[in-house]
């Protein structure tokens, strides 16, 4: 029989095995750091196998992972059926707390910043720009993770600032190369990685990868046919949820609506064409 977790997320179920980790991705969906009561089916089986494919995509970068064969998990999570496919046996590391966002395109938070304040990630930008606007090179925007409430957008300095400019520099460099070579990969076949967030964790001091990586709930996947300037471009990831939400009266607040099932149907199909396109890219690199 399987344990109670040691820490319950809003959508994966964590197991502390001493020097490493059992981390189990559910079919719970969050939005605006709200858990809601309709499951994905196959959510977390999806998300498990983008995030692997992709963290093995880049061998050159240390990350987390161990195995996601559960023969190969230790007792009594052994080849127990319900965590095939959902499951990841990482190397437990001191968690870094930043997500270190790249953004390719102003969309987001972004936008909502740069139209009020007409900076993003607190550093002025010229007037005029449009939603959807793609930047000459994609920045780095970091947001300092909390443990109550929602992530807050900082600037480089103040991550610079509490990590160390070393360090920075070495998250900031692999964050951007990351991000740069997966835009290159998915805009083959037809998709623009609009945005993404990355988590490091550090082991003997130096950092590696964890948590998931390049998923469509830790990343803005577009579809390149629906790109146009000023609009949002029709998407493969959780603004699809998002963007459903604010046209709503809920004040992102608990408790959560209750989503539509053609919403949930939706969100399930987009997330396996996503997929397939991942698939294919990563084959045909």
């Amino acid at each position: 029989m399987i344990p109670t977790p040691s820490y319950k997320g809003k959508v994966r179920d964590v197991y502390d095995l001493g020097e490493s980790l059992l981390l189990v991705a559910t079919d719970r969906i969050s939005a605006f750091d709200v858990v809601f009561e309709e499951p994905v089916l196959d959510k977390g089986k999806i998300l498990t196998r983008i995030s692997t494919a992709w963290f093995r995509q880049f061998p050159n970068i240390a990350n987390h992972l161990v195995t996601d064969d559960v023969s190969q998990f230790p007792s009594p999570f052994q080849n127990d059926q319900s965590l095939a496919g959902r499951s990841v046996l990482v190397k437990k590391a001191k968690r870094i707390d930043f997500e270190c966002v790249v953004r390719g395109y102003l969309t987001g938070s972004a936008w909502k910043e740069y139209k009020t304040e007409g900076t993003i990630a607190h550093v002025p930008y010229p007037k005029g720009l449009l939603e959807s606007h793609q930047f000459e090179t994609p920045i780095f925007t970091p947001a300092r993770k909390n443990d109550s409430g929602h992530d807050e957008n900082v600037s480089e300095s103040t991550m610079e600032k509490e990590v160390g400019e070393k360090l920075f520099g070495e998250l900031k460099e692999l964050s951007l190369y990351l991000y740069n070579t997966a835009h290159k990969l998915m805009a083959k076949q037809g998709i623009l990685l609009c945005d993404t967030k990355f988590e490091f964790g550090l082991i003997d001091g130096k950092p590696i990868l964890i948590d998931e990586i390049l998923t469509p709930d830790s990343s803005r996947y577009w579809d390149a046919s629906t790109y146009e300037l000023g609009k949002t471009p029709a998407s493969f990831d959780k603004q699809i949820l998002r963007n459903w939400l604010e046209s709503t009266d809920w004040d992102k607040n608990p408790p959560a609506p209750h989503l539509p099932e053609s919403l949930i149907l939706e969100l399930r199909k987009k997330y396996l064409e996503l997929e397939d396109k991942i698939t294919l890219c990563l084959s045909q690199k």
